[in-house]
């Protein structure tokens, strides 16, 4: 990894750590000054490395600044609290107390940190959008992006957010089980839209985030690292980001074009990640529960395989898919299943129906559904997909095919 790039990928891998576990060892009820102290750690590393170099262990270089940063910040606190209330003596002054970023430390704090955050003194949308920006450094325009809304919504649902929490007494505590199991449903569409966003990249030249995706894995991995949320469907949600990260060095080619399913060398594919998806997907299957997570881990373990009548049980989990939670993009995905089945020209009208003319994703369907039969349509299709993508490696893939067509 390049020196430049070395900094903002340890910002989105190690910043929410650093805020979990200085909340939960000085018992923070303002996550702003943990976050105030992450900030200065990593302003420090940007200064520093600039001059002298990496160190060798950039990670526990951060951990050290970030450890030092906070005594001596909760040091002046006390050092000012007893200069201006006189009755306390100096020798009472309670020094903060000690503490490591241990990997064990790291882990409770962080699932700590998710519940807290997923707080329901808030909206599931609103807990959402806090809980991308604090536990995986995601941007305003990242989360607008995710949410498909405009930044200057995010900005103020994020200040609401913050404001409510703070009014709620936010406290990084052990949660009940009945509490983890309300919030947890949050929990889970918040890691689902940050492996989407590294696996789906809208806000970056880059088809992939491969640290997104990572996060969002290692989240998961923390959620069943304990028995209260060890479920169905965090099992489930694994098995499905096991499956689609298994394909990812595939979907990509040497000048970083997108290459499609059936065009992918599956020599390529990590086995080893397609064998724990099918742990994962075991083990969600143990219960009774089915949730959008088991039927999409479902369907992205049939893309794995090479069985001739796959599309036909691809569909049908579409077809269920659907009906429990609709989305636009389940609707545009189940209507390539339908052509894989019945062919392109009866799944022409069926993603007419759908009427998504501001969505990129829409046009780009239409525009491969009508190739070969109806070029000028293809081509009109997959020009308005540009002009609605903001991925450059999106639109570069989006001009190749209308090459193709001319």
């Amino acid at each position: 990894m390049q020196q430049n790039d070395i900094i903002p990928h340890l910002f989105r891998t190690e910043y929410s750590k650093i805020v979990a576990v200085l909340c939960k060892v000085f018992d923070l009820q303002h996550i702003a000054i943990a976050e105030d102290i992450a900030s200065e750690t990593f302003l420090k590393a940007s200064e520093n490395w600039a001059v002298k170099g990496l160190p060798e262990n950039p990670v526990a270089w951060l951990y050290a600044v970030a450890k030092n940063k906070a005594r001596d910040y909760f040091r002046h606190v006390s050092v000012f609290e007893t200069q201006v209330k006189r009755t306390v003596k100096p020798d009472e002054i309670e020094a903060p107390p000690d503490f490591e970023f241990s990997s064990q430390d790291i882990a409770d704090s962080q699932l700590a940190m998710i519940f807290a955050v997923c707080n329901p003194a808030n909206s599931a949308g609103a807990q959402v959008c806090l809980a991308l920006q604090i536990l995986c450094g995601f941007s305003v325009e990242e989360i607008a992006n995710a949410f498909l809304t405009q930044t200057e919504t995010i900005k103020k649902r994020l200040q609401r957010a913050r404001a409510n929490l703070r009014e709620d007494n936010f406290q990084i505590k052990r949660l009940s089980e009945t509490a983890i199991q309300s919030r947890l449903h949050t929990v889970l569409k918040t890691v689902y839209l940050l492996f989407n966003e590294g696996y789906f990249s809208k806000t970056n030249d880059q088809l992939i985030r491969k640290d997104l995706c990572s996060e969002a894995i290692r989240l998961a991995l923390v959620l069943t690292g304990d028995p209260l949320t060890n479920t169905a469907g965090v099992n489930a949600l694994l098995a499905l980001m096991c499956f689609q990260s298994s394909r990812i060095d595939a979907r990509t080619n040497d000048k970083g074009e997108a290459v499609l399913l059936e065009q992918q060398d599956k020599s390529l594919w990590d086995q080893a990640l397609i064998e724990k998806g099918n742990y994962y997907l075991v083990n969600a299957f143990e219960s009774k529960e089915v949730s959008k997570y088991h039927l999409e881990a479902a369907i992205a373990y049939w893309h794995t395989t090479t069985a001739e009548n796959k599309w036909q049980h691809i569909l049908q989990l579409y077809n269920h898919l659907v009906l429990i939670e609709y989305s636009p993009i389940t609707a545009l995905n189940r209507t390539f299943a339908f052509a894989k089945v019945y062919g392109n020209d009866k799944a022409i009208p069926e993603a007419l129906k759908l009427n998504l003319h501001s969505n990129n994703q829409y046009h780009a369907l239409l525009g491969y559904l009508y190739a070969g039969s109806d070029n000028d349509k293809a081509i009109r299709h997959y020009r308005q997909a540009v002009s609605l993508t903001k991925s450059g490696a999106g639109k570069q893939h989006l001009e190749k095919e209308i090459e193709k067509l001319r």
